[in-house]
């Protein structure tokens, strides 16, 4: 979210009809009755195989609700966690609430970590816990990414929750090694055109990062790419 403007609200709730997906048009801060507009998941662009998680958990509820408290602390947990891909999908734009049938709470899912928060200012509004504005660069002896507030970071520090896949961390890792070789080896050599062609390789390579960083990172957050 940018400044003090509001985000969208969005609850996430298992119930008897077709989606698990609600929103609404109350001002100020809804309660979870005010959610009564049905949200598809496509509206909200999410991933295919997120949208299908949703729907099998949604239809998992026998109609009328459990009847056994083992399967619903079990259904409970399953939908804390869809929740929260939900919520790291959709990033600080959106204010995702998730409905806890066991304990009858609507609270906050954070999208940058695995908690949950009974208020809007505990989740991050109106300045987000996390950075939502990440920059690529590869510079000799910096780390890979770069946010405001943070400075340069490693892809996996857990200031950042990124939450990136291991093999997109081993490349940003690999690729800042990289950087840094390519420069003591000029050092050591002054070989310009070999220079000169790892420079363009890793340059590409950095591109591609930066693209896989994007996807992984969905639409809540942006991605800039500045080169090495």
């Amino acid at each position: 979210m940018d400044g003090d403007k509001d985000p969208r609200h969005l609850l996430i709730r298992a119930h008897d009809g077709p989606s698990p997906l609600f929103g609404t048009d109350a001002p100020g801060l809804p309660g979870p009755d005010d959610f009564t507009t049905s949200v598809t998941a496509g509206s909200l662009g999410l991933p295919g195989h997120l949208a299908q998680r949703l729907q099998t958990w949604c239809e998992a509820r026998p109609p009328g609700g459990f009847t056994a408290r083992p399967a619903l602390r079990k259904h409970v947990g399953q939908g804390a966690e869809i929740s929260r891909a939900v919520a790291a999908h959709l990033g600080p734009r959106w204010a995702v609430r998730y409905w806890d049938e066991r304990h009858r709470t609507a609270k906050f899912v954070c999208w940058g970590c695995d908690r949950m928060h009974w208020t809007l200012e505990a989740h991050g509004h109106p300045l987000p816990p996390h950075p939502v504005h990440i920059t690529v660069r590869g510079e000799y002896k910096w780390h890979p990414l770069r946010a405001d507030g943070i400075g340069d970071f490693a892809p996996d520090d857990p200031a950042a929750a990124l939450g990136l896949s291991d093999g997109l961390v081993a490349g940003f890792y690999a690729w800042a090694a990289a950087v840094d070789d390519a420069l003591d080896a000029w050092i050591r050599h002054r070989d310009d055109l070999r220079h000169d062609a790892e420079c363009a390789r890793l340059e590409a390579e950095g591109a591609r990062l930066a693209a896989r960083l994007a996807d992984e990172l969905g639409p809540g957050r942006t991605v800039t790419y500045l080169g090495c």
